[in-house]
């Protein structure tokens, strides 16, 4: 079925260090944005439980966000010192993630988005700041269109799509053919499944071959074209409201100005900066994994502490309802040791995700200067904090369920938080990740420093 392409705007968020008269549309500085983090973060995780069981879009959630201007936070960093950088953006996804982890999720694929043009295109295609004294009017010299990310900012947008080449298996993916006139252009035709956010996405960047093979060109799409159309995605396991769904693009037109960058079909052509793209989007999902388990494991200790205070005794005595000769819940030996585990688990997983972002933030600040042996070497953190994650996410998602099975407060039916969604989006999200192809490519890379191969699939 055919969705609504956008979601309802709410007032801009202002802050302290606006200029007067001006709304902001995005935390401004390193104070601000942790606390409008925690803030959201706290809103959604009150009705969480009862969205994910409603499974409707999610045009409330992006227009939390949109108030809250976390799509609008990751941009390039520059003289212009314009939003955070991705180790903020990450730190965002990963709170965000813990308290709804299918608003994270969205929030990962337009991080990872935003930047396609700086990834994709020409080395010269971040322009300059514009200089006051340049002389305006039509004789002043032509200047390049904002970045991605910048347009993004300014514009409110919520970006979906994907850039990664199709699978065989899956079909020829998006076809591009010339537009005819003099305009130049192309017209986009095919069908493809996105993982997050083309119900209630404000624009798609997706790539497509011209004439079915050979590069693929990223551009930018306007959802709203009557050539746009989106099937929601109704029967996923977990990740429910990530607004997963099929687009069909029928004749749909694509002007040379939202033609963002080119992904050479030879892998010796790509650059090294270009191929940070897969790995930026896998790392951002790998703190959605990770705020899932966080998340699962907060909920889990407040119904422990919530169980061991106890409700008072029949008879009025003090202190906590156990039967006779029995520890309260804080003291049993068993119940320690298991959240010592868990707590392990997600602190090793959290040492392993935090090294791996320290690198990338390093290797996309160095851009079109990255060598393809830091770029090696960043793949290999990813991997590792991916399949580190990943399997820690289940494994404590599913002791979790195991743990809490029977305890006061626990239930979802007696308004408890549901406990099942944080072990089904766990599963959602680490089902299409291989963790042996990312252990075999860790392990040649140690054993015979191979590099992995510079793909453009995530």
């Amino acid at each position: 079925m055919s969705t609504p392409r956008k979601s309802p705007k709410r007032p801009a968020v202002r802050t302290a260090s606006a200029p007067a008269g001006r709304a902001v549309d995005r935390p401004a500085d390193d104070e601000i944005w942790p606390r409008v983090t925690r803030e959201l973060a706290d809103d959604l995780a009150v009705d969480a439980l009862t969205r994910d069981r409603a499974g409707k879009a999610p045009f409330d959630e992006v227009a939390r966000l949109q108030e809250a201007g976390l799509p609008a936070l990751l941009t390039a960093p520059g003289p212009s010192r314009r939003g955070a950088g991705w180790r903020a953006a990450c730190a965002v996804v990963r709170e965000i993630s813990a308290a709804d982890s299918s608003v994270g999720e969205l929030l990962a694929h337009h991080y990872a988005l935003s930047w396609s043009s700086r990834f994709f295109g020409p080395a010269h295609e971040a322009p300059a700041p514009r200089d006051p004294s340049a002389p305006e009017g039509p004789g002043a010299p032509r200047r390049r269109p904002p970045a991605l990310d910048v347009c993004t900012a300014e514009e409110r947008w919520l970006l979906a799509g994907g850039v990664e080449p199709p699978c065989p298996a899956t079909g020829p993916g998006l076809v591009l053919t010339p537009a005819e006139g003099s305009g130049g252009g192309w017209i986009l035709d095919g069908r493809r499944a996105f993982a997050s956010g083309v119900t209630v996405a404000d624009r798609l960047v997706v790539g497509a071959r011209p004439g079915g093979t050979g590069d693929l060109l990223v551009v930018l799409v306007d959802p709203a074209h009557p050539g746009v159309f989106t099937d929601a995605g109704t029967d996923r396991v977990g990740q429910r409201l990530a607004g997963a769904g099929t687009v069909t693009f029928d004749h749909v037109p694509v002007p040379p100005e939202h033609v963002l960058g080119v992904l050479p079909h030879d892998e010796h052509a790509v650059s090294p900066f270009t191929t940070l793209a897969p790995l930026a989007l896998r790392l951002l999902l790998t703190q959605v994994g990770l705020g899932i388990a966080e998340g699962a494991l907060a909920e889990a200790r407040d119904i422990s502490r919530a169980d061991q205070a106890g409700p008072a005794p029949a008879g009025g005595a003090g202190g906590p309802a156990t039967a006779a000769g029995a520890a309260p819940a804080g003291d049993d030996p068993y119940l320690l040791l298991v959240y010592g585990e868990l707590a392990t688990a997600a602190h090793a997983a959290a040492a392993v995700v935090e090294r791996a972002t320290d690198a990338l933030a390093r290797g996309l600040h160095a851009e079109w200067s990255l060598t393809p042996e830091e770029r090696a070497d960043i793949s290999v953190l990813v991997a590792a904090a991916e399949t580190v994650t990943g399997r820690a996410a289940v494994h404590i998602t599913t002791r979790i369920l195991e743990l809490v099975d029977g305890t006061a407060g626990a239930d979802s039916r007696a308004g408890g938080p549901g406990f099942d969604r944080f072990w089904r989006n766990a599963r959602a999200l680490t089902a299409p990740t291989r963790a042996d192809h990312r252990l075999r490519d860790i392990g040649d890379h140690y054993l015979n420093g191979t590099h992995a191969r510079l793909t453009l699939l995530a």
